[in-house]
């Protein structure tokens, strides 16, 4: 699995968002996702959007993915 594939798939998954994601060693990852649809949802409830994007690949081709999400507007005051 490479950090390109994933980008993608969670690009794919919530439109609209921006997906930054590293990681060396082909199964431990870190994101930091940008998206609209992460209004008004707790950290849980976004993280779940965001693994929902990537399916049976959690767990399995990615042993683990640290993720930081964020609302657009959390984005832009972090600048």
């Amino acid at each position: 699995m490479d950090p390109a594939r994933i980008q993608t798939l969670i690009e794919t998954g919530l439109p609209g968002a921006q997906a930054e994601v590293s990681g060396d060693d082909g199964v431990h990852f870190e994101a930091t996702v940008v998206a609209s649809q992460f209004a008004g949802k707790l950290p849980l409830a976004r993280h779940r959007l965001v693994y929902a994007t990537l399916g049976e690949l959690m767990g399995g081709a990615i042993h683990a993915l640290a993720l930081k999400t964020l609302t657009p507007e959390e984005a832009a005051a972090r600048r």
